[in-house]
């Protein structure tokens, strides 16, 4: 239920079409990063644990020293996006209730932020490893390189090209360490 206008702290971001105190935001922005791990980390810990099997496979002694090399960084890399992925939900199980929602929303954006970059490194690195085994050194270079590019192309470049532009709108972070989005 909306507090009334005496009650109601100040708007977050006057303008921006949302009634809404600096705490309503933390939390709707804190649910929404929520959402965002909940996705991330199911495909992470998917293929984390692909990559964990690989090693028990028939064919995986056959692999020559790059191949080990790279998926031994693959397993690395994984391991850390996993790690990454989960730690927002820690930092918020052991800040619960410390009025520190604006720091664990802050740090859970930058984690989610770097999960991202390992989780495209790891994609990427898949799709090398897997080309390089079945189709040579050549073919998993280039197609590991593509998948670099794909990945980046729409997790970087698309949110450029679509997000709003002009009047009116908000910048992508209020500069208090929360997602304006």
């Amino acid at each position: 239920m909306p507090l009334d206008e005496p009650t109601r702290k100040a708007d977050a971001v006057p303008d921006d079409g949302r009634d809404e105190s600096q705490t309503e935001r933390l939390d709707r922005n804190w649910n929404e990063l929520i959402q965002e791990l909940r996705v991330t980390q199911t495909g992470t810990q998917i293929l984390t644990g692909f990559l964990l099997t690989v090693a028990f496979q028939q064919r995986f002694a056959d692999l020559d020293q790059f191949q080990l090399d790279v998926y031994l960084v693959l397993v690395a890399l994984a391991v850390a996006c996993t790690g990454l992925g989960l730690a927002p939900v820690s930092l918020h199980r052991a800040l619960f209730r410390r009025r520190a929602k604006e720091q664990i929303v802050a740090v859970a954006d930058q984690l989610m932020r770097l999960t991202l970059a390992g989780v495209a490194l790891v994609l990427s690195g898949t799709v090398l490893l897997i080309f390089d085994v079945v189709a040579g050194r050549t073919a998993g270079l280039i197609a590991g390189g593509a998948a670099l590019l794909v990945t980046g192309v729409l997790w970087i470049l698309l949110p450029l090209v679509v997000r709003p532009r002009g009047k009116g709108h908000l910048p992508a972070t209020t500069g208090q360490g929360d997602r304006a989005a």
